[in-house]
């Protein structure tokens, strides 16, 4: 009961505490993903740009134009509005598809450091988390930037945004725990995630207004992604008063979904030399 207890809770809680006196481990990580992301290529860190910027042109082509659709929320909203929120929709997204893309390889792809036994390795999913954060930053900043120029403008709740994003990096960070442990067992799961990441952009809502999902699919709304990008968007952008019981049902689902990727990867580290 003893041995149950400490590898349920004391080891999980042990490491996620060391995160902080590893911080300065971190930020080099951090720094090296961001790096290695943009080596070798001409533009550099400019695709951090270039990047959301073509995904937004392709998401509008399709919806805004050949499908026509409007979240229909602001009083003559325009096509300009139409994809400024779509853009912070993708932009909250591409965290988590990022994520989903780069967690099942991080162990499997340094396995110098998993032959060190002082090495932290839980911080390689923490590492990755900062990269794409450091790209939503950018987009974000886009984001905002065109928020002055739309038909709602922006007022002081913008500050509610970084309150959204931090459960969407907590949330992004307990599935990279357990997509980084399991894909050491299971290298096919890689192979999984482009499909799981796009069915998840739909059910998310990130294209077109929620009203559109059917009564039978309701289920979706308890989403966490979906009520991200969907408080976001009616937050920020449509100047509308944060519904504080939605708030806290992503802020649950997020620290529990980082706490059980956290007890997973504790779990199952101690077999990674050997399967590795």
């Amino acid at each position: 009961m003893k041995g149950l207890v400490s590898s349920l809770i004391l080891e999980p809680a042990k490491m996620v505490a060391g995160l902080w006196w590893r911080r300065d481990l971190i930020r080099q990580f951090t720094r090296r993903s961001i790096e290695l992301r943009h080596r070798g290529s001409r533009l550099g860190a400019f695709w951090a740009l270039i990047n959301p910027l073509s995904m937004l042109a392709l998401h509008f082509v399709v919806f805004g134009i050949f499908f026509g659709q409007r979240f229909g929320v602001l009083p003559g909203e325009t096509r300009f509005d139409f994809s400024l929120a779509m853009f912070l929709g993708l932009a909250l997204f591409h965290v988590f598809a990022e994520t989903l893309g780069a967690a099942p390889s991080l162990i499997v792809a340094n396995p110098n450091f998993v032959k060190k036994v002082v090495f932290p390795l839980e911080i390689l999913p923490v590492a990755q988390i900062g990269a794409t954060a450091f790209h939503l930053a950018v987009s974000v900043g886009l984001v905002l930037g065109g928020g002055l120029f739309g038909t709602a403008g922006l007022s002081l709740n913008v500050l509610w945004l970084p309150v959204l994003v931090l459960p969407l990096l907590l949330f992004c960070l307990g599935v990279a725990w357990m997509l980084a442990a399991l894909g050491v067992f299971l290298r096919d799961i890689g192979q999984l995630t482009g499909f799981v990441s796009s069915a998840l952009m739909f059910a998310s809502a990130v294209s077109f207004p929620p009203e559109k999902i059917p009564p039978e699919l309701h289920f979706l709304h308890y989403n966490p992604l979906f009520q991200i990008v969907d408080l976001a968007r009616k937050v920020v952008l449509w100047q509308q008063a944060m519904p504080m019981d939605k708030l806290a049902y992503v802020y649950a689902s997020a620290f529990a979904v980082c706490a059980a990727g956290a007890v997973f990867f504790s779990l199952l580290r101690k077999s990674f030399a050997e399967v590795i």
